[in-house]
Order: structure tokens, then C-alpha cells, then sequence
């Protein structure tokens, strides 16, 4: 009886001391927050279908949140301050304010996490340790090279219709207009702004908020304004499908060329129907899992992510894709972009 008494207290302490080791195992392993805008947009969906592939492949704990509607600045900031008090090793965050969300990403990184924007740079943009994202200058500067190289003789007499996201100048949308008009071949005024061209090819500017009704609404008025619009750049697909049906109840669907951004399957089937000429693809998916891997890096060695050479971000990459190759302008076709987009 005294041995089982000695047998049954001996092995309590082991199993004691193997659950306390489970314990330790499980409070150790590292957390890591994903704040995207909202969880219902296409990108942002496919953003965290990367990031949780990445964590659950480098073993460690993703906690995701997003705002319950594109700028909501207070759902992300509760979000920051949760992640900080569960002990969080890093954040990645596309943010809905940019500004806004600087003092809660302050308070972060004060309390010893990596933040990495994703897809939006802060403002400013030091105000995170890093920006995972496209280079979208690029991106408009491949789609301009393209119409430039597609129009050929008729470039010089282009009539364009510049379909921008709104009158905030923020980066995303003046680095996709400006590198359009760059790889067009147009003198850039204020590379920092949208709008302060003179080249007489350009209509005008108007705003869709991204969205297809105001592609479309855009897409009339500078029509009113020009009716021999025959290039359209649009910040994004949705604004250049709006576009396209504009056009197409004016019987103009034909003649004109569109030019976006983005790469998403719809988009992608826009390519391949003749909606759009040629669209520059971004890569949500490799944002989120390049920067789930840059955290738990710092989480074991400290060491950061560092820039791509010549750039104050790390390029997560764009590519091209038509079905109407440009000589001198690399790209893909639309059913090679459709096993890569998303959404």
C-alpha cells in the first residue's frame, strides 16, 4: 500500500509537471494580428487566407480583426489595443485612416511589437516599421507603357480620361495615375499630385470612389466634356467596368481603350471578355504571408524587414496582363492571370 501511495504521488508529479510544460509550450507560442479594412472585400479576404496559411505553417497564432466598414478608424484602433495586451509579437494592418491609426500603432510599437503596413502606407509612413505592398507607381507606369505601345502613331493625338479614386491625393491613387501617365509618355508636373498636368491629350480628372456606379458617373462626365475620349485610365477595375457600360450606352465600347488596376478574377474575366485592354495585378496574398514571416523572424532573431533596393517599402510585386501583347512590354496572358488573381 505505501509503494502505491509513493507510486500514485510520483506520478501526479509528472503528469502535474507535463501539463505545466504544456502550458508554458502554449503561452509561448507567438501571437500575431492581421487588421484589414473589412473582411468582406475580395483582397482583404484573400490577404488572410495568406497570412493564415503562413501561420499555421510557421506554427504560430493569428488573431484577425477588421473594421466593420472601409474607414472605420475606431474598430481598428480597439483592435491595436487588444493585440498589445494579449502580448502580441507584431501587427500587420492595412489601415482604414491613415493618420488616424498612427497614435494606436505608436503605442505598439512602444510596447515592443513590429508593425507592418500592408498594401496602404502610414502617413507618415515611418510611422510603421515597415509597408508590405505594390509598387503601384509601377503599376501605372506598365498599364501607360502598354496603351502607349498599343496606340502607336495615334498616341500623340490621345483624347484621356483620367478615372481617379477621390480628390484626397492620396498615395495609392496619385503613384497609380502618375505612373500611367509617365509610361504614356506625359510630362509630370507635381509627381505627388493628381490633376496639375498640362498636356493638352488629357480631358480631364473625375473621382468613382473605386466603386463601379462611379466609373460610371466619371466616365459621363468627361464624356460631356470631351466626347472623343479614347483612352481611359481607372484607379481600379470596378471604376473601369463602370466606364465600360458608360461607353457602351453611347455606342462607344469599341473605339475607346481602358486601362486599369488591381487583378482581381473579375477584372481578369474583363480582360479576357474585351472589357479591359490591360490591368496591372497585385498580390494581396503575398503581402499578408511575406509580412507573417517578417514578424515571426523578429520574434526570434529581433531582426526587421528591410526595403526593396531604390524603395521605402517592400515590393511585394505587380504583373501585367492582356491578351494583347505590346512589343516591348512584358506581360501575361488572361488565362494565365486567372490561376493567379483573387477574389
Amino acid at each position: 500500500m505505501k509503494f502505491m501511495k509513493q507510486f500514485s504521488a510520483k506520478k501526479l508529479a509528472c503528469l502535474i509537471a507535463a501539463t505545466s510544460l504544456s502550458s508554458v509550450a502554449v503561452a509561448e507560442t507567438p501571437i500575431i494580428g492581421l487588421i484589414t479594412k473589412t473582411n468582406t472585400n475580395p483582397f482583404f479576404v484573400k490577404m488572410k487566407e495568406g497570412a493564415q496559411a503562413k501561420a499555421q505553417e510557421l506554427g504560430v497564432e493569428l488573431r484577425t480583426f477588421a473594421g466593420r466598414y472601409d474607414g472605420d478608424n475606431e474598430t481598428q484602433v480597439q483592435a491595436v489595443e487588444n493585440l498589445i495586451s494579449a502580448g502580441a509579437k507584431g501587427i500587420l494592418i492595412t489601415p482604414s485612416d491613415t493618420s488616424g491609426i498612427v497614435p494606436a500603432i505608436q503605442k505598439a510599437r512602444d510596447a515592443g511589437l513590429l508593425v507592418i503596413a500592408l498594401d496602404t502606407p502610414l502617413s507618415p509612413a515611418n510611422a510603421a516599421d515597415m509597408t508590405f505592398a505594390t509598387d503601384n507607381f509601377k503599376a501605372g507606369e506598365m498599364i501607360g507603357m502598354w496603351a502607349k505601345a498599343k496606340m502607336g502613331d495615334k498616341a500623340k493625338d490621345a483624347k484621356i480620361a483620367l478615372l481617379d479614386l477621390n480628390s484626397s491625393q492620396i498615395t495609392v491613387d496619385v503613384a497609380r495615375d502618375q505612373g500611367f501617365l509617365k509610361g504614356f509618355g506625359i510630362d509630370l508636373k507635381d509627381p505627388r499630385r493628381n490633376g496639375d498636368e498640362t498636356d493638352p491629350r488629357i480631358v480631364g480628372n473625375d473621382v468613382t470612389q473605386g466603386s463601379e456606379e462611379g466609373g460610371r458617373r466619371a466616365m459621363e462626365n468627361l464624356l460631356q466634356k470631351d466626347p472623343e475620349v479614347n483612352l481611359v485610365y481607372t484607379i481600379n477595375e470596378p471604376a473601369a467596368a463602370g466606364a465600360y457600360e458608360a461607353l457602351k450606352s453611347f455606342g462607344l465600347e469599341k473605339d475607346v481603350l481602358i486601362v486599369s488596376v488591381d487583378g482581381g478574377c473579375p477584372g481578369v474575366r474583363n480582360i479576357r471578355d474585351g472589357v479591359i485592354g490591360a490591368t496591372s495585378m497585385q498580390f494581396p496574398l503575398k503581402m499578408a504571408s511575406e509580412g507573417v514571416t517578417a514578424i515571426v523572424e523578429f520574434a526570434k532573431s529581433g531582426s526587421r524587414p528591410t526595403a526593396s533596393d531604390g524603395l521605402d517599402f517592400f515590393d511585394t510585386g505587380v504583373q501585367l496582363i492582356t491578351d494583347e501583347p505590346a512589343k516591348g512590354v512584358q506581360s501575361i496572358s488572361s488565362k494565365t492571370g486567372l490561376s493567379m488573381c483573387w477574389g
